[in-house]
């Protein structure tokens, strides 16, 4: 079977994706120094990425709330991160889809 050059250009977009804004989510996390606080599972001064990914886990009203936070510190004084919403919705997606 041959596939034509817009269904392999299609996967290929597909499949690197991921790792381009995964990339960029820890970028931005590693420039604010979101580690001080955040690690992946455990928790230190703050939630784990799992633990506030599991807490968000299917609530519409997740997206808008992490990105307020992210932009104004929120009620919790968590520091603001600087940058888009493009930007931001990526760390946004990176910390959600973070597994328990």
């Amino acid at each position: 079977m041959k596939f034509s050059p817009v269904v392999v250009a299609l996967f290929t977009t597909v499949a690197l994706s991921g790792p381009a804004f995964a990339g960029a989510a820890e970028d931005i996390i590693a420039k604010e120094k979101c580690s001080k606080c955040h690690t992946a599972t455990t928790t230190k001064k703050a939630p784990s990425w799992a633990s506030i990914a599991e807490k968000y886990k299917g609530k519409p009203e997740a997206e808008a709330k992490i990105l307020n936070m992210f932009k104004t510190g929120g009620p919790e004084e968590h520091n603001k991160i600087a940058g888009s919403d493009a930007d931001l919705k990526a760390v946004l997606t990176w910390v959600l889809q973070t597994p328990p």
